[in-house]
């Protein structure tokens, strides 16, 4: 919410000496009260639209975006709203550039690519969200996903050069608040979900704000379904003028089938339905609990320095068996499948210091960082695949209730610990009125250990590493700047080579240069960027010793375009473009060198528009369309199996019965496109969502 001064002039008395008449009888004169008022959005307000103007995922200071010499995609939560989504993937098709990878059988946290280059890693309020097995976000409590193209290491640490994800979560607001949301839609899925904002003192200092959010969804797929109940207490308290005390938490329940989708014989559809279900019903489903907390203390050492201090911890865990199919049988008609239990539990812990300061040297202003980490993160796995009879399925006409495989067990068991220090560098500097530049650096010590309980047998690795970045930003009219930059990554390898010795790290750099517009009187913002990354030590089979080591190298070079705003009071739009060319540069007889990278198309676009009527009776209501294109893609790593490429159109609409009553109503996928959303091989192929409505009542209370 924007914050607001207020300022009043009354009872100002002139006396007018130079007459004696009037300065025997001085008569008062009230002017009438002036209220000045000031809009400002911080990094962490809701944005009003869809065009932010600021950010902290980029610098960790709240800065402007147009000022930052980086590509960053912000997409609000009014994006996820008026589409009637509570996908986090939904609207990072809105960020360009970003793809579709694992879902990890719809259970958890599922993988994506940024400009080429598929990660996990992906962030909450800064601090890494990805260690275990994490639930996937949920909007309840979004107020803005973050998309920083590019490598961050100098910022985050350990990563993959494509870019970051960093969501920002819905923080107390001074003005209390209820919103009551219910939604039902095609194949039995409900949803209902709350928004809490209560003041708890008269001076406004105590803040406190609950999101909930309970789902019982049946889907598509046959016998595929899931619930979840998600709640996120969080109390905001201005300990004194210069101290201030944020405190979230998170607790998750969430239950679902675990579904690979369907297969793809001769790499096609081949008459599969999309509906059809490989698995077994009686498998039940697999549970995924997680809580999380987490609390920053910010004091204004003076009106030039902060310091913060922030402390994350996250517990989970995950249990449940199913079956899932492993190979295409030779008779074209059947798929193997294997039968596997899961257990694994996790906690992490993460600690940061930082100093923020702004200080003159000459005639250039510095905006300083110094920021340290320390993050602590143990995670038992165990993963038990049931060998015996045959256990295969007909894809055409699967029938259920086989016997479960009785024979000889295998699979992982495992206690993971990794800990890492780090300390970071920022420097912003504003060298003119249109010249600014950023300079970073990092530097990691990272430790891990593995003790496999299967071989009774521990591994670690340590490894050193300096990442930095640098960047500057002309802005060549008020409306026009253009920026270059360079960054560097690291991610540490898990395992041992040949010899017994831990892996290299991979490294990459990636090289940026770009436009930033405000556009049609600062009503619409644009970033048009031009990049290449280069990725080495990727893990690859050694041909003469028959094991892994560090030596594949993988490229990806392009374009992304951004935009969004207001291009006129009634008419907002939020849209993006890429194209990308991402290769195996160096690779090996499984993944050759000249081998698309798995699930990233050359060409994709996205373009979201909704007018809202303002005047008459549907004042405050709204009509709007979706459009999105994703070209084809390798739909196997170093094989000839590839998703055709697809575009699928939605519709939506809102009708402001009252000030308090919202109907919506969303139709996705208007055109019954069929499509692959993503896959892993030409076995584990996740078909995309039919024709479907989503039917939704908003409550202001």
């Amino acid at each position: 919410m924007s914050s607001r001064t207020m300022a009043s002039v009354a009872g100002l008395t002139l006396g007018l000496l130079g007459d004696p008449v009037f300065a025997e009888d001085p008569q008062p004169l009230e002017l009438e009260a002036i209220s000045v008022t000031s809009e400002y959005e911080s990094a962490t307000d809701p944005v009003h639209g869809y065009r932010a103007l600021r950010s902290s995922s980029a610098t960790k200071t709240d800065t402007a975006i147009r000022d930052i010499p980086q590509a960053i995609s912000v997409i609000p939560a009014d994006v996820l709203k008026d589409l009637g989504s509570s996908r986090v993937e939904r609207a990072l098709e809105f960020a360009g550039g970003v793809s579709k990878q694992n879902n990890f059988g719809g259970l958890t946290l599922y993988e994506y690519s940024v400009r080429g280059f598929t990660t996990s890693e992906f962030y909450k309020d800064g601090f890494s969200a990805n260690r275990g097995y994490p639930s996937t976000p949920d909007a309840a409590n979004i107020e803005r996903i973050e998309v920083l193209k590019g490598p961050a290491a100098s910022l985050y640490g350990r990563g993959d050069p494509g870019g970051t994800v960093n969501i920002v979560s819905k923080k107390p607001q001074a003005d209390a608040f209820t919103t009551l949301q219910t939604s039902a839609g095609s194949w039995d899925r409900y949803r209902t979900a709350l928004d809490v904002n209560t003041p708890l003192d008269a001076d406004g200092n105590v803040l406190s704000r609950v999101n909930l959010a309970v789902e019982d969804n049946h889907s598509f797929r046959d016998h595929v379904d899931s619930k979840r109940v998600f709640v996120a207490p969080s109390i905001s308290w201005q300990l004194s003028p210069d101290t201030h005390l944020l405190v979230e938490s998170e607790i998750v329940r969430h239950s679902s089938t675990f579904d690979r989708g369907v297969v793809a014989p001769n790499n096609k559809w081949s008459g599969v339905s999309r509906s059809t279900f490989l698995g077994e019903p009686s498998d039940g489903d697999i549970d995924n609990h997680n809580n999380q907390l987490q609390a920053a203390l910010e004091h204004q050492l003076s009106d030039q320095w902060k310091l913060r201090l922030a402390s994350h911890y996250k517990e989970g865990e995950l249990w449940g068996s199913a079956s899932e199919a492993r190979a295409l049988n030779a008779d074209g008609h059947t798929v193997n499948r294997r039968y596997r239990e899961r257990d694994s539990d996790w906690h992490d812990s993460i600690t940061q210091l930082e100093l923020r300061g702004l200080f003159d040297i000459g005639s250039w202003q510095h905006e300083l960082l110094i920021g340290s980490e320390y993050e602590n993160y143990r995670k038992n796995e165990r993963v038990t695949t049931v060998a015996g009879s045959p256990y295969a399925i007909d894809i055409y006409q699967p029938i259920y209730g086989q016997p479960k495989p009785n024979g000889a067990r295998s699979g992982t068991d495992f206690l993971e610990h990794v800990e890492s220090h780090a300390l970071n560098l920022q420097d912003q500097i504003i060298f003119t009125d249109r010249l600014r530049g950023m300079l970073g650096a990092r530097f990691e010590h990272f430790e891990q250990s593995i003790d496999d309980h299967t071989r009774t047998s521990t591994s670690r690795q340590r490894h050193d590493a300096l990442t930095q970045r640098a960047g500057l930003l002309y802005q060549l009219t008020p409306e026009l700047g253009v920026f270059a930059n360079a960054s560097t990554s690291f991610k540490p390898n898990n395992g041992l080579d040949a010899a017994g010795k831990s892996f290299d790290p991979e490294e990459g750099v990636g090289y940026e240069v770009g436009l930033k517009a405000e556009l049609f009187d600062d009503r619409l913002s644009a970033t048009l960027a031009a990049f290449h990354i280069d990725k080495e030590n990727v893990l690859a089979l050694d041909p003469g010793t028959d094991t892994s080591r560090a030596m594949g190298k993988a490229r990806s070079q392009g374009l992304d375009l951004q935009v969004s705003g207001q291009l006129s009071d009634a008419l907002r739009v939020i849209g993006a473009f890429a194209y990308i060319d991402a290769e195996v540069t160096e690779g090996d007889a499984a993944i050759p060198a000249g081998s698309r990278i798995l699930g990233v198309a050359k060409r994709s676009g996205s373009l979201l528009g909704v007018y809202e009527f303002q005047d008459g009776h549907l004042r405050g209501s709204d009509v709007g369309a979706a459009f999105t294109y994703v070209g084809d893609r390798s739909g196997e790593s170093g094989g000839e199996f590839e998703l055709p490429a697809y575009h699928t159109v939605d519709l939506l609409a809102h009708y402001k019965a009252s000030e308090n009553v919202t109907v919506g109503l969303n139709l996705n996928n208007l055109l019954d496109e069929k499509y692959f959303e993503r896959s892993y091989s030409n076995y584990w192929v996740n078909p995309g969502e039919p024709r479907n409505f989503t039917v939704s009542l908003t409550l202001n209370l």
